[in-house]
């Protein structure tokens, strides 16, 4: 049976049929969540408290602003009343609202704040999904960061090729990057050889399928509204995540051969030819997941908008 949550005498009832959840499955779930964190994130935390160093981990946790134990916190998503759960079972009531059927994530206390990032993010969502992926860049945005720099930022690890031969490599190659985040970390004189200049304004002219980063990226829109994404999804993006930053380091300048990961050398024609292979396999799963996170935060946008009643047009 659905449930209609009421709302308040000082609130306006958010008018949405609850899926139920059983508690005997949706403590299953939550442990089941938890279980597969810890053993993808066990080995970092591991290597972490040593001070040992993987670009790879490491960037999900420290350019991904989303620490494991908060990837650890398991959630329904909305539009799930979770049957018989109370309020020591400890979901946070800031966002979850307790009845004597159980807890649901209440639209009610939606941050207010957030619902302008809900409508960028389906929006960019929808852009990048709207256009053909482009597997040509074959990873030269991680060159052109450390393109005639004096520092780079993963010094604990030896760069693959000379500097001479960076240089060689960036200004003989077509360095073709479509995302915004990964350009502005090209060195000032890299920045000029990109093939369009982006900026924050322009990303949803120019975010495209194929790319590694808007890929991994739909970890970070997942995390950037928990807890109204389903973790179930939050995970499956992070997994992506981080086999599309593994493929990133082994494309990239610096040699990881000491930690486990062996060079994809894109300085040569065989090297190309699997990174290309790879970035069509990850786009080929990035697709169903962008396609079920346009689909949440649409569904979530209009709810909002149905129970607020607000003025703007639904997305």
């Amino acid at each position: 049976m659905d449930n209609k949550p009421a709302g308040s005498n000082s609130e306006q009832a958010m008018i949405i049929q609850l899926k139920n959840l059983s508690r005997k499955k949706w403590l299953a779930q939550a442990a089941s969540h938890r279980e597969a964190v810890e053993q993808l994130t066990g080995g970092y935390l591991q290597a972490k408290s040593r001070q040992a160093q993987n670009p790879v981990m490491d960037f999900m946790f420290t350019y991904y602003k989303f620490r494991p134990s908060k990837l650890m916190q398991w959630t329904p998503g909305f539009g799930v009343m979770l049957e018989g759960a109370t309020e020591a079972d400890g979901f946070d009531d800031r966002f979850f609202s307790v009845t004597d059927e159980g807890a649901f994530l209440d639209l009610n206390r939606f941050p207010a704040k957030k619902q302008r990032g809900l409508r960028w993010i389906t929006e960019l969502l929808r852009a990048t999904a709207s256009r053909p992926p482009n597997f040509g860049c074959c990873g030269m945005h991680e060159w052109a960061m450390v393109y005639e720099a004096e520092d780079v930022r993963h010094g604990d690890f030896p760069l693959r090729l000379s500097p001479g031969e960076i240089r060689v490599l960036v200004d003989n190659s077509p360095v073709n990057c479509s995302h915004f985040d990964a350009f502005r970390f090209f060195t000032p004189s890299a920045r000029p050889k990109n093939s369009v200049q982006l900026t924050r304004d322009n990303m949803h002219d120019y975010e495209q399928p194929g790319c590694l980063h808007t890929n991994m990226d739909l970890y970070k829109w997942c995390y950037k509204l928990t807890p109204w994404v389903p973790s179930s999804l939050t995970l499956q993006a992070f997994r992506l995540a981080c086999e599309a930053r593994t493929l990133d380091m082994q494309a990239g300048p610096y040699d990881l051969r000491a930690i486990g990961y062996s060079p994809v050398c894109i300085e040569t024609e065989a090297g190309r030819r699997i990174y290309k292979k790879r970035q069509a396999e990850l786009y080929s799963k990035s697709q169903p997941l962008r396609d079920a996170l346009i689909s949440v935060l649409t569904q979530l946008h209009d709810e909002l908008y149905h129970a607020q009643h607000a003025p703007e047009a639904v997305l």
